[in-house]
């Protein structure tokens, strides 16, 4: 046992040192041998080094022209919805039913989500295709980039709601720049569409920025046609014929005049009585205008239709009360009728008046 713990203390029994072994230095040898054992190495691995870096190159080339060549389709593919809106415009048609600022910015949004899709996936099936190339396992990535999707999903779940109600909403054309619309929580006329918010330009002048996964309902006040209707009160013993001609002749004049003759999509309409009672009644005129033009055609006609009353004798209710003539005021209405407390002697002034106290000699 002693022996062996010298031995390992590197003495011999006889306490002598044990002699290290020397170190050989490198030979030509030994050079020659590693070289040519790299270059066997290399020999036996260059093959499948290029075969990996042709496989590579050809990868990204095709991803790279076949994303060029999807995006300037598209591009085209817009530029040619733009080029027939713009020709469509000059037009009477498309003065009334195209809008060149809506049309662009609509397919301006299609285009660059088109444009955005097609490069991801382009892209991300290159991307797995390289790894798949070193013999990478991409089962762990794929299960990674799930729940990491899920989890961002949950986290921004406003954000991916507000997108995809965006691009709904553009794809089925539900409204566009310069509509006048009602999203519930705002109204107004809109001025710019984006993927997650929609610009509104209030009736006072104020922007809304309107959230479009918030938006429960739409009503788009500028698609198609608008009515303009307007209510117009008289006494009730008017000449129901008189007031129908009136208004007719202000219809038919109306519809000749400019501009109104354009925004006029057919005639004035005399609906007939709306309502009847003691002191009034109504009659209701209709018209189908331009959209987003009733307004200005309700307050055109509320305008001519007072002239033309005024003109044929016909009074509006709540206009000016017809003076009425009256006897001449008698001098002596106010004045109170005589009192029999007035005269000192009446019985009635008598008998009210105190009683005078006893003389002193009936007291005695």
């Amino acid at each position: 046992m002693f022996l062996s713990v010298l031995s390992a203390a590197g003495t011999d029994p006889d306490d002598k040192p044990t002699p290290k072994p020397t170190t050989k230095p490198p030979t030509l040898e030994d050079a020659q041998e590693s070289a040519t054992n790299a270059a066997s190495w290399v020999e036996q691995n260059w093959s499948t080094w290029l075969g990996i870096g042709l496989r590579i190159v050809l990868i990204v080339a095709i991803a790279l022209v076949l994303r060029v060549l999807v995006r300037r389709a598209i591009t085209k593919l817009i530029d040619r919805m733009n080029r027939t809106a713009q020709a469509v415009d000059g037009t009477a048609l498309g003065g009334l039913l195209v809008n060149v600022e809506r049309r662009r910015q609509r397919s301006q949004a299609i285009g660059s989500v088109l444009r955005s899709v097609a490069s991801f996936l382009i892209l991300g099936t290159a991307g797995l295709m390289i790894l798949g190339t070193f013999d990478i396992n991409l089962a762990p990535l794929l299960a990674s980039a799930g729940v990491a999707g899920v989890a961002i999903g949950f986290g921004a779940r406003n954000l991916v709601t507000d997108f995809l109600s965006g691009v709904f909403m553009i794809l089925e054309d539900q409204y566009g720049v310069g509509d006048s619309i009602d999203a519930g929580v705002a109204s107004g006329e809109v001025i710019e569409v984006g993927l997650r918010v929609t610009k509104l330009r209030g009736d006072n002048g104020e922007i809304w920025y309107v959230r479009n996964g918030e938006v429960k309902r739409i009503g788009n006040l500028s698609q198609g046609w608008s009515t303009a209707g307007v209510d117009v009160t008289v006494r009730p013993d008017e000449d129901l014929e008189k007031v129908k001609e009136t208004l007719a002749s202000v219809g038919e004049t109306m519809a000749k005049d400019e501009p109104w003759n354009e925004r006029l999509w057919g005639p004035v309409e005399i609906l007939g009585l709306d309502s009847v009672l003691l002191d009034s009644m109504v009659v209701r005129v209709s018209a189908k205008t331009m959209p987003g033009k009733s307004l200005g055609v309700e307050r055109e006609l509320r305008w001519r239709i007072k002239r033309a009353f005024d003109a044929a004798g016909i009074r509006i209710v709540g206009g000016l009360q017809l003076a009425v003539a009256e006897d001449p005021a008698d001098p002596s209405a106010g004045v109170a009728a005589p009192s029999a407390y007035a005269s000192a002697t009446s019985p009635q002034s008598l008998a009210a008046s105190p009683i005078p106290p006893p003389p002193p000699n009936m007291a005695k």
